[in-house]
């Protein structure tokens, strides 16, 4: 049985699209590059900022970082906000908690606008832990897992209690690199059709009750 879980933000906890590509635009714009379409825009949702824009634009490290910069110029103000709470999840997670699940956010956001996210859309009071990328730098999702372990004590030996909640491939390969099972959430079709198995989800939800269910038979 579960223990311990883990929840990705974007997309999964909140659905942040209108907020991330209104700040995608900006940055663009402020580099006078042109804007992709939005089917591409909607790719950014979910892996680090700076490998986005270097795949999806074509830019070397250092105009990434500078992009990343223009986009948190806009994002930390206003963008973060222009956000919604995933249906039904606060909800869940308040139930989670009190039937003694520990539960934690683990995002590659950057923790100082995860943690003002989570506060707003009622999601920080179920929380044991809030952890995001450090200031400079978004992490791999590899990385704010184990940073999530070590700050609730965790080891190797307790990965079979824990369980990654995300909606990206990204949630899910960085879980596997732990040595820990991912539930796939398709609350608003950011995944590719198939990426979430593909990538080794242990099963893929579409409702905040569909995850409810799974963890009470898990």
């Amino acid at each position: 049985m579960y223990h311990y879980i883990f929840f990705d933000l974007d997309g999964t906890l909140t659905d942040s699209k209108e907020g991330i590509l209104n700040c995608l635009r900006y940055a663009l714009e402020k580099l006078e590059e042109p804007v992709p379409e939005e089917a591409v825009l909607i790719k950014f949702i979910g892996p680090p900022l700076q490998d986005s824009f270097m795949r999806y634009c074509g830019f070397d490290e250092d105009k990434a970082t500078r992009a990343v910069e223009l986009f948190r110029e806009r994002y930390a103000p206003i963008g973060k906000f222009e956000n919604a709470a995933a249906p039904g999840m606060p909800e869940l997670c308040r139930r989670l908690k009190e039937q003694g699940y520990i539960l934690a956010l683990s995002s590659s956001k950057p923790e100082e606008m995860c943690v003002p996210i989570c506060e707003k859309f009622g999601f920080a009071p179920a929380m044991e832990t809030i952890t995001g990328s450090p200031p400079l730098g978004d992490w791999q999702k590899e990385n704010v897992i184990r940073e999530t372990m070590r700050r609730l004590g965790l080891t190797d030996t307790d990965t079979p209690k824990i369980l990654m909640v995300g909606d990206r491939k990204f949630d899910v390969l960085g879980a596997r690199a732990c040595g820990i099972d991912c539930v796939g959430v398709e609350f608003f079709g950011y995944a590719g059709p198939g990426e979430l198995a593909e990538a080794g989800a242990i099963a893929v939800v579409k409702s905040a009750e569909e995850l409810e269910r799974f963890l009470k038979s898990h």
